[in-house]
């Protein structure tokens, strides 16, 4: 009696399997960890209570910095890679979707019964579960403009002049420095003023909108220039300096979390004015006059 072997068959099924990675861009992928880690510990500190939600921003920060980084150690050695995407990607998606969510949430939870008042008989959880629906969104919008990015991009380095949709550490920046606005303007000594009480709670009521418009600018098509690309790749003009002198008076001037608020929510903003502008109303004012009409419309730079 014999017996029919099966190893040529093994043999052809371990043939046919896909191609191993084997060799990988050591220090971006270690740098692109490190944002990884930024957003896991932000979510750690988030957990620890209201002493720690500006260190969890401030770590969302450094999970930025680091996002900076990799991309450029990357081009600048010539090691992009399909896998340095996807893994940057997975980063992202803790740092700039889950730990801002988290700490949008955490701090708005914390502060539920100070929002609501005398209206909890009537609003009952609504405004609790109104939270977690920005949260939710925000996480989710994150993912779907992520996934996006992976599928579009290109690794032209020319083509990174510009995004379709708010990116998200532009997104994640601004829900992180109200974050930490609304708790300098809590706990520091000079900030028991009428006026500073008063932005204190109006951030707080704001802030479940502005984590729902941050999340439908991440899907949106609206342009955003990319910040870094333009203003540190090439030589520029003498007026880019004078504009750094000026933005670093700024910062010098109003403090560090008030700029960062100014800043990102100017990024954020930018896009809806630019499209509001080369979609609405110069179409709109052409469309009145024309014989002024040029031969074609300029489009969004």
């Amino acid at each position: 009696m014999t017996y029919k072997m099966e190893f040529p068959r093994a043999r052809r099924f371990f043939r046919n399997r896909p191609h191993r990675l084997k060799t990988i861009a050591l220090l971006p992928s270690m740098i692109t960890l490190v944002n990884g880690i930024c957003g896991f510990t932000a979510i750690g500190l988030m957990s620890r209570g209201p002493d720690y939600y500006s260190a969890a921003a401030y770590m969302i920060f450094y999970a930025m910095i680091a996002d900076v980084l990799d991309g450029r150690v990357a081009r600048i050695s010539k090691t992009t890679s399909s896998f340095g995407g996807q893994l940057d990607s997975l980063c992202d998606v803790i740092s700039f979707g889950a730990a801002p969510a988290f700490l949008m949430l955490s701090l708005l939870l914390h502060h539920h019964r100070q929002l609501v008042g005398s209206a909890q008989l009537f609003l009952g959880d609504f405004f609790e579960r109104f939270i977690w629906l920005a949260a939710v969104t925000y996480l989710s919008c994150a993912a779907v403009r992520l996934a996006r990015f992976n599928v579009e991009n290109e690794e032209d380095e020319a083509s990174h002049m510009s995004f379709s949709g708010l990116p998200s550490p532009g997104s994640a920046g601004v829900i992180a420095a109200l974050v930490m606005y609304s708790e300098y303007l809590l706990h520091d000594e000079a900030a028991n003023r009428p006026l500073f009480v008063f932005l204190h709670q109006t951030i707080l009521y704001v802030l479940p909108f502005v984590t729902f418009a941050c999340g439908f600018l991440m899907v949106s098509r609206m342009r955003y220039p990319h910040l870094f690309n333009r203003i540190f790749r090439g030589r520029k003009p003498l007026n880019y300096l004078y504009s750094a002198i000026f933005v670093a008076g700024i910062i010098f001037l109003c403090g560090l979390q008030l700029s960062l608020v100014l800043t990102f929510g100017a990024f954020a903003l930018s896009g809806p004015v630019r499209w509001l502008w080369y979609t609405v109303i110069l179409k709109w004012c052409l469309h009145r006059s024309p014989s002024a009409q040029p031969a074609h419309l300029p489009s969004q730079p």
